[in-house]
């Protein structure tokens, strides 16, 4: 049974991928495991209590286990309490059932960006963009858009990235003072860097480019050497890298600087609220109807209601 099916109270057998863990102790002293349990549906967290020293020492991020166990609501999330655990062959096992991917096939995702590159009206934005998606490409069309918390499943990146595009596009034509072409460049390379910044498409963990440098001040490094080498405007260039310096808006959530100019704002914007809308779709997934979601980090901490129709 798919882990989105699952039901409070019900008892299951089957095996899941290790998407995270870390360990704790409780009060009296005896070791538990917090598991986030995978499969291509979505994810479950799931607690193994005073586990074994043995049992412990098998279970790593990226393994395949069979679980026995039982499905409980716990601050209406459903979790489950884990009875026992058989670590299996990663050989014996179809990893597309165990992987998420973006609800749109990989190939229309293909070729709305090539639809996208075609919209950067300007020669020099439009050949430095499409350059780079080229350096990057099977990473950019297969990695997450993130480790956790929004589009973290195999081609997330690429959907995040044409999500932004629809709606840039929608608002546009609102605010006709915008330079569309470097809207769109800055939309398409803003997280770009993290085909380096992660390891993989599969359990991505940070890589130690990743960790040390980052997908922002990587990409701006990218943009300004092709662009030097381009011969391209050095405030063309400057512009285009202020957008990906500055997309996260904040010093404290990552920015290398906050938006200074009316397209780093509005790229930005666009950025957050997309992240955002789908944080708070993938709580709501995981909540019935008529209650409030768990608390989501990202979003000040907030629980939010889901209606009942």
């Amino acid at each position: 049974m798919a882990i989105k099916d699952f039901k409070d109270g019900q008892a299951i057998k089957q095996a899941f991928l290790v998407n995270n863990l870390s360990k704790g102790v409780t009060a009296s002293g005896q070791p538990y495991l917090t598991i986030t349990l995978q499969d291509k549906t979505g994810q479950i967290e799931g607690k193994f209590w005073d586990v074994k020293p043995e049992i412990e020492s098998m279970i790593e991020i990226g393994s395949f286990l069979l679980l026995d166990g039982e499905v409980s609501a716990y601050r209406q999330m459903l979790q489950i309490r884990i009875n026992s655990v058989q670590k299996l062959n990663p050989d014996s096992i179809r990893l597309e059932e165990f992987t998420m991917s973006a609800p749109v096939p990989l190939k229309q995702l293909e070729e709305e960006l090539k639809a996208t590159i075609k919209k950067i009206k300007d020669a020099d934005y439009a050949l430095l963009t499409k350059t780079l998606i080229d350096q990057h490409y099977e990473a950019f069309i297969t990695f997450p858009a993130a480790v956790r918390n929004h589009h973290e499943y195999t081609s997330g990146l690429i959907f995040h990235t044409l999500s932004m595009i629809k709606v840039a596009d929608a608002l546009m034509p609102l605010y006709p003072q915008l330079n569309p072409s470097l809207i769109y460049a800055g939309i398409l390379l803003h997280d770009l860097g993290k085909t380096i910044e992660f390891t993989g498409a599969v359990i991505p963990k940070y890589s130690t480019e990743g960790k040390l440098i980052g997908h922002l001040q990587y990409m701006a490094s990218k943009i300004y050497a092709l662009g030097e080498s381009l011969k391209m405007d050095r405030e063309k260039i400057m512009l285009l890298q202020h957008i990906v310096l500055a997309h996260h808006g904040k010093p404290e959530f990552g920015s290398a600087i906050p938006p200074l100019t009316k397209e780093a704002l509005f790229v930005h914007m666009v950025d957050d609220f997309d992240a955002k809308m789908t944080m708070i779709d993938k709580a709501l997934v995981q909540t019935e109807n008529g209650q409030f979601t768990n608390r989501i980090f990202p979003l000040d901490d907030r629980s939010f209601y889901k209606s009942k129709k």
